[in-house]
């Protein structure tokens, strides 16, 4: 039963007085946020009348987010520790009416940084040598040229931004307050609710009854609203395309890896690279169907562990030796930051208590900590979740130490490389020390699950996104029989002729809330490929290669997520990154096979 927060020793709460001591504090830097946002419209005048005209306006905007991000920290923070106080709930909601408000009066900084020549900005740069620390600022919106719009229409879109996305709204409330699933006999013979968050849980019941019935219970309430799910969908990408066209994109996946600072030919490369690597993929498939002992492998069978937990429990002191001494080979700033803030400096909210979200994550921005959440319960997967979450964290860390405050912050397409290189990192050293084949073995099933679920699933889905918008594109309408059909097809494509099907994975397309954040998941796959990729380096040159690791993660937003992986030697642009990844994926199916043949 969970505790409550009360009980919980100090030391394991983090501490959010660093923030703000108080909420008396949190609405002093409120109202002056206010102040800040109202007086913004002064720079429309100024802005372009010099140079130092230009660095007033970026430094006040620059100036009204830091406050806003920090603001937001306190309230989403706070609520995610207690997420039954309404309080802190309308705090957060406050924080975001802000942040509207603040993007809709500095609508014209982008715009008018479009009326200024290169001439006249080089000039600007010698004149004021204080400009130079919002150059690549001022270049990102000067890249942004042929998709700004005239001021008219700027500034209508940034009105529009509150009620864009409705549809995704609409899906999540439908899918996560209104749909009821039914209820399942669970392994004791109990009935208990069916849900979308136990329906993953239920997957991996050593059970296969269990398994099977939660698997066609789910979908066949899904099946029934597939109108409802197709309609949402259709107009969320129909939505998105005429916002792309409307920017003169030629599409909407080129619209939104140009605003990621990449190509459609790196999400493209990457969907060819997996699906020429789809052998170990099912050499997995079929390992698995002999582990469970099937006849065939059914898609109720994909999330069965292919061995039980390990029986040993960590403190979480304990985890936190693990994940330090994986991460000593980053050198003292690192070892020796990361070790304060997860034993002294407040960073880390460890155990679950009622009201508190489930899951991890890490949160930071300037004028804070790199904030980790918890919920700690001592089995290896928590311990390998602490190692991921501070990878996280120290890239915040030195992203935010060595840039000014508006190139802090990295971008998404490497936001999960520095936490999965811990990852990776931490597994590696536990395979090579450990002399128990069952632990062994127990590792290699969590990396494959890690390469399955993040390399392969993820893409399949950017490949089902890409393509259901090209046909929103050639003018298709996406109906719900059309959408199950081609998902179905794809489904059949990455799982191989030997596994099983099930007529009902047509459907899981509905139950998929990142079809909403569009072309968001293929840099999942792009992530897992570059740490991969990273993990290597270090293993095999140590010392040697580390510091341009390092330096990578010092690149925060100062460099593109292209660039700043070329500082640690990884050129995203060539497939092999990807087809590296996948013989690691083959590696670990080929060791876990020879451990168990040998152990059966």
């Amino acid at each position: 039963m969970a505790l409550e927060r009360k009980d919980v020793d100090k030391k394991y709460k983090w501490d959010l007085s660093v923030i703000y001591k108080d909420e008396a504090a949190f609405f002093e830097d409120y109202a002056k946020a206010e102040k800040m946002v109202k007086e913004f419209a002064i720079h429309e005048k100024t802005m372009l009348s010099s140079a130092e005209g230009l660095y007033n306006a970026l430094r006040a905007m620059t100036d009204i987010e830091a406050v806003i991000e920090k603001l937001w920290q306190y309230a989403s923070l706070n609520f995610s520790v207690e997420t039954t106080n309404n309080a802190y709930q309308a705090l957060d909601a406050r924080v975001r009416n802000l942040a509207v408000m603040a993007g809709t009066v500095s609508w014209f900084v982008s715009p008018y940084l479009l009326r200024v020549d290169s001439e006249t900005l080089d000039k600007w740069f010698k004149e004021y040598p204080a400009l130079e620390t919002f150059r690549r600022t001022i270049e990102l919106n000067v890249r942004d040229r042929d998709h700004t719009l005239s001021d008219e229409c700027e500034q209508l879109m940034s009105k529009m931004q509150d009620f864009l996305g409705g549809n995704n709204q609409t899906r999540s409330l439908f899918a996560n307050a209104d749909l009821k699933f039914g209820k399942i006999r669970n392994s004791e013979g109990k009935q208990v609710e069916l849900t979308d968050t136990n329906y993953v849980p239920f997957l991996m019941s050593t059970d296969r009854r269990v398994r099977q019935s939660a698997f066609r219970t789910l979908y066949k309430t899904y099946e029934q609203f597939g109108n409802t799910f197709a309609s949402l969908y259709s107009n969320h990408i129909k939505e998105r395309t005429t916002l792309a066209k409307a920017r003169n994109f030629k599409s909407s996946l080129e619209s939104y890896t140009f605003y990621d600072e990449v190509t459609p030919v790196i999400y493209n490369n990457l969907i060819s690279a997996v699906n020429g690597g789809l052998k170990p993929l099912y050499d997995y498939y079929e390992l698995k169907r002999q582990v469970l002992g099937v006849d065939k492998l059914h898609l109720y069978d994909v999330y069965a562990p292919l061995i039980s937990a390990l029986d040993k429990k960590y403190t979480y002191e304990e985890a936190v030796e693990e994940t330090l001494a994986a991460v000593e080979v980053f050198g003292d700033e690192y070892y020796n930051t990361l070790k304060a803030g997860l034993t002294e400096r407040g960073w880390v909210d460890v155990y679950p208590t009622k009201g508190k979200r489930g899951g991890a994550f890490s949160s930071g921005c300037p004028g804070t900590e790199p904030y980790i959440l918890l919920n700690f319960n001592g089995t290896f997967d928590n311990v390998s979740t602490l190692a991921h979450e501070a990878g996280h964290s120290m890239h915040s860390y030195f992203s935010i130490k060595y840039n000014e405050p508006h190139n802090s912050s990295y971008r998404i397409f490497v936001a999960e490389v520095a936490s999965t290189v811990n990852e990776l990192l931490m597994a590696h050293k536990k395979l090579r020390e450990s002399e128990n084949d069952t632990e062994k073995l127990y590792i290699l099933n969590e990396l494959m699950e890690t390469y399955k679920g993040t390399l392969y699933r993820q893409t399949m889905f950017a490949e089902f996104e890409r393509d259901m918008h090209a046909l929103v594109e050639k003018g298709e309408p996406l109906t719900a029989e059309v959408i199950n059909k081609k998902y179905y097809k794809l489904v059949k494509k990455y799982f191989g002729k030997d596994v099983a099907v099930d007529k009902q994975i047509a459907y899981e397309w509905m139950r998929i809330p990142h079809f909403y954040s569009c072309f968001y998941v293929y840099k999942y796959s792009t992530c897992i490929s570059a740490a991969s990729a990273i993990v290597k380096r270090i293993e095999s040159e140590g010392e040697k290669y580390v510091s341009q690791y390092i330096d990578f993660l010092k690149c925060g937003n100062s460099k593109s997520p292209l660039d700043s992986l070329l500082v640690a030697g990884i050129d995203m642009t060539k497939p092999e990154v990807i087809t590296s990844a996948i013989d690691d994926f083959k590696d670990c199916v080929n060791q876990f096979r020879e451990i168990y043949e040998r152990n059966k």
